[in-house]
């Protein structure tokens, strides 16, 4: 897990965000509308593979056709009688339960990379997070919602689509200005990056749920940390954005909401103590800035968590102009737009 030679925090940022389609896009892919309409809004980035199975999906006998190709091949889009949010979410499910279940992509949504957990898809990634009413759910699109549809976590990356989460940072500052924060290690056992080091608190935003409301239930779930202390002391303090490109080529934009629970000088430090509850934390180590920069600096971290480290250090003062010769090229890459009108 460890690098030998130490890492940049430039080099840690750049292992999380590692893609440009300006620069990096070494096969044709093509984005995916949510409409047939020339001006509907792009929601996902298609890799060739997924393109042509997607075509093969329009040729099956047994189902009605669930994509357009229009001004082929240059645009792909629901079909024009998946028009609400319950059809599209319903078609999504059908396709990756099977997809799942035929082995079409093991190692991406397979049975033991399936996450079981419904993920939200909007028409503009940084407009607002709505979600439909019961009466919306099955109402065709009248340009009133932004939630598009969900679908399958683990299947977000086949499709290129934004995804999000929250990752809260517990720490302390001391009268000398030493930080100390609480960092977990991953069990062994996590579908994803086990036995690596982590933030606090973190997790993906389930559709229907807001990130508050997600963030609450991550301190309790991962971290024992009861609602009431979060309510009174965890603030929202921006958020992190990059775009990832697994080793196998897949496509994952991610917003990250940032939160910080700076523990009260003076407070007791049972209430703030973190403990493992749910099994996906091995453990829990209050450590020094110079310890967590140490273990940033070996690849020790999972590579998101790492990236909102240097956030809060940015934040917090402690990565300055001064200090750090990349300063400008870190904020700059912390807060992606994925180049959507490039799509």
């Amino acid at each position: 897990m460890a690098d030998a030679k130490p890492l940049s925090f430039l080099d840690l940022v750049a292992r999380c965000d590692t893609f440009n389609i300006a620069s990096d896009a070494d096969e044709i892919l093509l984005p995916l509308h949510l409409t047939s309409s020339p001006s509907s809004a792009k929601i996902g980035l298609l890799r060739p593979v997924i393109v042509e199975l997607l075509r093969k999906e329009n040729e099956r006998a047994d189902a009605e056709a669930i994509w357009d190709f229009l001004d082929a091949p240059n645009r792909v889009s629901f079909a024009r009688r998946l028009n609400t949010p319950a059809r599209r979410s319903a078609a999504m499910r059908e396709l990756c339960e099977r997809w799942r279940d035929d082995g079409a992509f093991p190692d991406v949504c397979g049975p033991r990379k399936w996450r079981g957990e419904l993920y939200p898809v909007y028409a503009d990634p940084f407009a607002a997070h709505d979600y439909p009413t019961p009466e919306q759910w099955d109402a065709p699109d009248a340009g009133v919602l932004n939630f598009a549809f969900d679908m399958e976590r683990s299947a977000c990356a086949l499709f290129g689509i934004v995804t999000y989460g929250v990752h809260m940072s517990a720490f302390e500052e001391d009268a000398n200005g030493t930080l100390r924060i609480w960092v977990p290690t991953r069990a062994k056992t996590k579908q994803t990056w086990p036995g690596y080091l982590d933030n606090t608190v973190a997790g993906g935003i389930p559709s229907g749920m807001s990130a508050w409301d997600s963030l609450v239930k991550e301190c309790m779930e991962e971290a024992s940390i009861d609602a009431d202390v979060v309510s009174r002391h965890c603030r929202c303090t921006g958020a992190v954005s990059y775009f990832f490109r697994t080793p196998e080529g897949w496509l994952q934009p991610e917003v990250e909401y940032v939160y910080d629970l700076r523990i009260p000088t003076g407070a007791d430090p049972n209430l703030f103590k973190p403990k493992p509850l749910d099994g996906e934390v091995e453990s829990f180590e209050f450590l020094s800035q110079d310890e967590v920069v140490s273990k940033m600096r070996a690849g020790q971290f999972k590579y998101n968590c790492a990236t909102v480290l240097i956030d809060l250090l940015i934040r917090l003062g402690y990565i300055t102009p001064e200090n750090e010769p990349h300063y400008l090229q870190l904020l700059t890459r912390l807060h992606r737009r994925f180049d959507i009108d490039k799509w």
